[in-house]
């Protein structure tokens, strides 16, 4: 068992909004349920470590999505659908039109960034 899984498990248990992993995007709003979404969106799949460095890249400045794939070297459409599981989870906004929308962390994700960090210092990113 790796120490992460725990923690996010104990985390899950500790919000009676996220006790049946029901942690989706109404709840992402609720900033006492943000960590348990985090912890979930973060290292729930294997796309955890990009979504960090998409975080990490539009919290240093906003960016669109070609931007983000060519600063990170992915392909366009992963970081499509990483900004689209953030987008969901509301841990990013958009501004903008579909091709040329520009991403930005909302507000709870950072107030919230120091718990982005320490999920990182878990991930090989």
């Amino acid at each position: 068992i790796r120490p992460r899984i725990s923690r996010r498990r104990r985390v899950l248990s500790r919000y009676p909004c996220c006790r049946n992993n029901d942690i989706f995007s109404s709840v992402a709003a609720n900033t006492r349920c943000m960590e348990a979404v985090l912890w979930y969106v973060l290292t729930g799949t294997r796309g955890g470590p990009n979504r960090v460095r998409i975080l990490r890249a539009i919290d240093e400045r906003p960016r669109n999505a070609n931007q983000l794939a060519e600063t990170l070297d992915l392909d366009y459409s992963t970081v499509r659908h990483h900004l689209d599981v953030l987008m969901e989870h509301q841990i990013v906004t958009r501004t903008g039109d579909d091709y040329g929308a520009v991403y930005s962390p909302t507000e709870t994700a950072q107030h919230n960034w120091d718990i982005i960090e320490e999920i990182a210092e878990e991930l090989p990113v």
